[in-house]
């Protein structure tokens, strides 16, 4: 017979010994009132499998006296619903999440770190990881609280830092941010890619800040004197990482002037100078340069710049690069391969969503673009979206050397003509029987900000179209 063949047999025999009534010789109290449960158990087998009540029994119990009394040890701060668990690990070696709930999960960890259990810790931070990731999303502050008060949580501590570096938005998202430690607040927005959407930083801070002090009125237009000093004081460690200056004029008018008085004084005066004194003072364009070993397919364009483009896409306006790319540009046509025809862009990309029109200008270093979440048609109406948006490169080699054009208005940002290629409404219209040498590119006061500085007609020397899914 085969030896793994003999464990579970083995396994089930000691579990009988556990569940039998007779033969034992140690009793544990478990919990605390009203939540108090008795277990039966072996000296021998605790003492082999866990140093944590090797080192009680050797200290605490005393061996049967003369009138027979068991030994007895308590357990005061464990669930006897988690300690039950655990005794059945330690005789059977046999673990059960089915009628566990997640939360208990972690309790089960926390206990058998405590027991000295080091290769079920192991196995259940795997588990987690594995299995239940999205609920640790959620619930990140648990993850975060649990993993850094242990030294033996090194594989949950490794997912909070992984996801505080690239996806803190599910932090700020989650179902318990508002419990999250200063320390742990800190921690994130501090990270680059924390402060991509500056924003909603400033917003999530405000939001922690309010919650630790629930005294605080529901509408600040009702917050005296004090009710700012006190959330002043709450944040008072937070507020200088919080990188404002990449903020725009409307954002800091709106969103942060009304908190002013939380603000140090020297810092709220040079913001105050810089968006309201200089209100077309642009958002800094933060850079993070970093090599990329991918590649995309294009004539015009480089890997760096479907980046920024993504970054667009995700309304990130004021970072280039500094995270992975969370999309795929797959090319569906190319003008040099596939023709210059308006008729052609149709038969290939109608019915296509998600697209991303690159442009190079004949005769010029440039290249326009602009992006399309909705489907393109050949029905000769508008159709509108508000996350369409164009915009233009002075050149292939200077990333930086762009300009950003969002929708104003979105019941009409797109045209949709046979006649035309794709054609974003006053912003940037492709259009012409020759390479489309009547294109042009003009602005809109509705709908899009010049991304040129001239309105003239130009020729196409070379456009390609990619549809983008999530990577």
């Amino acid at each position: 017979m085969d030896d793994n063949k003999l464990l579970p047999i083995l396994s089930q025999n000691l579990l009988e010994i556990l569940e039998d009534n007779e033969f034992y010789d140690i009793t544990i109290e478990v919990g605390d009132d009203p939540y108090v449960k008795i277990f039966r158990a072996h000296m021998v087998i605790l003492n082999y499998r866990s140093s944590y009540l090797r080192r009680i029994l050797s200290t605490n119990v005393k061996k049967r006296n003369n009138d027979g009394i068991l030994a007895h040890i308590k357990l005061p701060n464990i669930l006897p619903e988690i300690f039950q668990i655990i005794l059945r690990y330690i005789y059977g070696g046999r673990l059960s999440f089915e009628k566990c709930a997640n939360s208990d999960i972690i309790k089960i960890l926390v206990t058998a770190s405590e027991f000295g259990l080091q290769e079920l810790v192991t196995h259940l931070q795997t588990f987690l990881i594995k299995n239940k990731k999205n609920w640790m999303k959620q619930n990140f502050n648990l993850i975060y609280q649990t993993s850094f008060e242990n030294d033996s949580f090194l594989k949950l501590q490794d997912f909070c830092k992984e996801m505080m570096s690239n996806e803190p938005e599910k932090i700020f998202n989650s179902i318990d941010f508002n419990s999250i430690s200063e320390k742990c607040l800190i921690s994130l927005i501090q990270h680059e890619n924390s402060q991509k959407n500056t924003i909603q930083v400033w917003e999530h801070i405000l939001k922690w800040g309010i919650a630790q002090n629930p005294e605080l009125p529901s509408d600040s237009l009702n917050y005296s004197k004090d009710h700012f000093n006190t959330l002043k004081n709450t944040l008072q460690q937070c507020i200088p990482f919080i990188k404002f200056s990449n903020l725009t004029s409307k954002e800091f008018v709106e969103k942060v002037y009304p908190y002013k008085k939380i603000i140090p004084k020297e810092l709220r005066e040079k913001l105050i100078k810089d968006f309201i004194y200089q209100p077309n003072k642009k958002p800094k364009l933060e850079i993070t340069k970093r090599i990329s070993t991918k590649n995309i397919d294009s004539k015009i364009i480089t890997y760096q710049h479907t980046e920024l483009i993504s970054n667009w896409i995700d309304r990130l306006d004021t970072v280039l690069s500094s995270r992975s790319n969370p999309y795929e540009f797959k090319l569906v046509l190319r003008g040099s391969r596939d023709g210059f025809s308006s008729n052609k862009f149709h038969e290939i990309c109608d019915n296509q969503s998600h697209t991303i029109s690159i442009i190079k200008v004949k005769d010029s270093t440039e290249i326009l673009g602009g992006y399309n979440p909705d489907i393109w048609k050949s029905d000769n109406n508008w159709r509108g979206t508000k996350d369409s948006f164009i915009f233009s490169f002075k050149n292939k080699d200077n990333i930086e050397d762009c300009i950003l054009s969002r929708v104003k208005i979105g019941n009409s940002t797109t045209y949709n003509s046979v006649n035309y290629g794709p054609a974003f409404t006053g912003g940037l219209v492709l259009h012409g029987n020759n390479f489309y040498d009547n294109s042009y590119c003009c602005g809109n006061i509705k709908y899009y900000d010049k991304i040129r500085e001239t309105g003239n007609y130009f020729s196409v020397e070379e456009y390609e179209i990619f549809q983008i899914t999530k990577d």
